[in-house]
């Protein structure tokens, strides 16, 4: 019998690194996501929604059931992504190789099926394409995130392999440390920190004190749910904070060296125009952030902020 579709098992493993949040939320790069991983990007969750009277997604308040999510994710697959494995890979593929494959390109696109790895797969050989998707297609921005790293290791043992891993898309705290440091909550502990809030020792665990920089994090975004829960959702909002931190210190240096070398070739001051220019990196800083440092002054004064 040729597999044409996902199985429950496969479902689930794609739960695993996706999640499940209920409640809109902006993904990594900002676009407006909810359940696993639909965007308005896609005609069969645009259909699909518009179906339940849902035109728009609105972080922090657009919301859905588990069972509609259901609903969702099988039309999602059976339209976009199942029939674009069947389409690419030789008849022959097992369920698990159908189940890695189909969770690959629900991440990286259906366009994913023209690339290396399924080339190796086409020609044949399973090994080289498992090991080819288990070291690429993990970065985001230029970088390599811990999560997505995870993610084609699992992808390319189960398609190997049929090892079904349980994803950890969604962390919560634990009594004792792991036997080995878990990268994604250290990346998280990472952006925690830089942001001001203190999860402990950068050790790769979820203890107490990174639930509670967790927490902390969550009750400055009113759109996340204050559960002390690294899920989707929160990891998202982190990475995004990072990235605008790092984009805005990029920024702020170029027109601070910009500045310095026009004030240079017209004869000015050097000091005068260095002291003009950190004042606009500042300007910048706080209105990019003007969100967040309402809600910390807010905050101090006891006045609680909703959306």
């Amino acid at each position: 019998m040729t597999i044409t579709t996902t199985s429950p098992r496969g479902r689930a493993f794609m739960r695993g690194h996706e999640g499940n949040p209920l409640t809109c939320y902006l993904d990594p790069v900002g676009v407006r996501t909810i359940g696993t991983g639909f965007t308005m990007r896609s005609s069969a969750v645009r259909r699909e929604l518009a179906g339940l009277g849902i035109k728009k997604l609105i972080p922090g308040k657009t919301k859905i059931t588990a069972e509609q999510s259901d609903t969702i994710f099988a039309a999602v697959l059976a339209e976009e992504f199942e029939p674009a494995v069947v389409r690419g890979s030789p008849k022959n593929r097992k369920q698990h190789q159908m189940d890695a494959a189909v969770s690959a390109i629900y991440n990286l696109g259906a366009g994913a099926m023209e690339w290396t790895w399924a080339d190796l797969w086409r020609s044949g050989d399973i090994k080289g394409a498992a090991a080819h998707l288990g070291g690429h297609y993990n970065t985001a921005g230029g970088k390599k995130l811990p999560g997505l790293v995870r993610r084609r290791k699992e992808e390319a043992d189960l398609f190997l392999n049929g090892r079904y891993a349980t994803g950890g898309a969604v962390k919560e705290s634990t009594p004792k440390p792991p036997r080995k440091p878990d990268a994604v909550v250290k990346e998280a502990q990472e952006i925690l920190t830089s942001k001001g809030f203190n999860p402990g020792a950068i050790d790769g665990w979820m203890g107490e004190k990174t639930r509670e920089a967790v927490i902390a994090f969550q009750k400055a975004h009113p759109h996340l749910k204050a559960d002390g829960i690294l899920g989707p959702a929160t990891l998202s909002q982190l990475r995004r904070d990072a990235k605008a931190l790092r984009d805005a210190a990029t920024k702020g240096a170029g027109s601070a060296l910009g500045s310095g070398a026009l004030a240079f070739a017209a004869g000015l001051p050097w000091g005068w125009i260095a002291a003009g220019a950190a004042v606009l990196v500042l300007g910048y800083v706080a209105y990019r952030y003007r969100d967040v440092i309402a809600r910390r002054w807010n905050t101090w004064r006891g006045k609680e902020v909703r959306a």
